[in-house]
């Protein structure tokens, strides 16, 4: 039930629902494309009008968490982009997103130099401080927000790599094979949840806290080297990554 005090509500009734809804497909019982209870059911269970229902479920529409069907009532998405575990795809996230039928594209976000901090000197096999290139991209399919990733490559293995070679979605591995000779490969990849913080929230249409995928991978080239190391944080609601089918 609501939370309720002697002055009403401890928070607006409708993000309180909004939070009951949360909790509830947050659960074994639930997964992308089943149904929620009713605006009916929701109502009679929570004792309160089927407006005020019908508000929080259009917030979470809005945010992408829920959506909704003329024909099968109101539904988790179905992911809309398929991200594979164990390769990389010529063309990289665009090539992926036109395999599902969708329109990829994408933002630079960020651009620049920064220092190799421990964990990315260790992912990168330089020692820490090295100056490495840090580019920040927000992707979309059929402009809806679904991933941000984050890459740093060693800048001196890269010279004269700048913001404009990213701008108009080129992939990085094209550009790193046409212009530099060398074949990147993902060799490594990790994959976990984790809550988004402010900034990804915000670019991702999900509130502060809430989980995301996040994928960590490292590239190497053809002798084995690192030359790239990528974090993706991915909208749960959009993604999700599967393995190839052997043979």
């Amino acid at each position: 039930m609501l939370q309720r005090d002697e002055e009403g509500s401890r928070k607006p009734v409708y993000v309180q629902i909004q939070d009951y809804i949360l909790d509830l497909i947050s659960g074994p019982d639930f997964g992308p494309g089943d149904k929620v209870p009713s605006e009916r059911t929701l109502a009679e269970t929570l004792g309160v009008n089927r407006m005020t229902v019908r508000k929080a479920i259009d917030k979470l529409v809005e945010r992408g968490v829920l959506e909704r069907n003329s024909t099968s009532g109101t539904r988790l998405p179905l992911p809309q982009v398929a991200r594979p575990i164990d390769m990389q795809p010529a063309g990289g996230i665009a090539r992926i997103v036109l395999a599902a039928g969708g329109t990829p594209g994408n933002k630079l976000l960020h651009f620049g130099m920064a220092s190799a901090k421990e964990t990315t000197a260790q992912r990168l096999k330089v020692p820490v401080g090295t100056e490495l290139l840090m580019c920040r991209r927000l992707w979309t399919v059929n402009d809806m927000p679904f991933c941000i990733e984050t890459s740093y490559l060693p800048a001196a293995r890269f010279p004269d790599l700048v913001a404009e070679d990213l701008v108009a979605g080129q992939s990085l591995y094209g550009l790193l094979r046409g212009r530099y000779g060398v074949e990147a490969s993902a060799s490594e990849r990790e994959i976990s949840a984790a809550p988004a913080a402010d900034l990804e929230g915000r670019l991702l249409g999900l509130e502060p806290g809430s989980p995301t995928l996040v994928m960590r991978l490292v590239a190497r080239d053809g002798e084995g080297r690192p030359v790239e190391y990528m974090k993706s944080v991915n909208h749960p609601a959009h993604v999700v990554f599967r393995a190839t089918p052997p043979g």
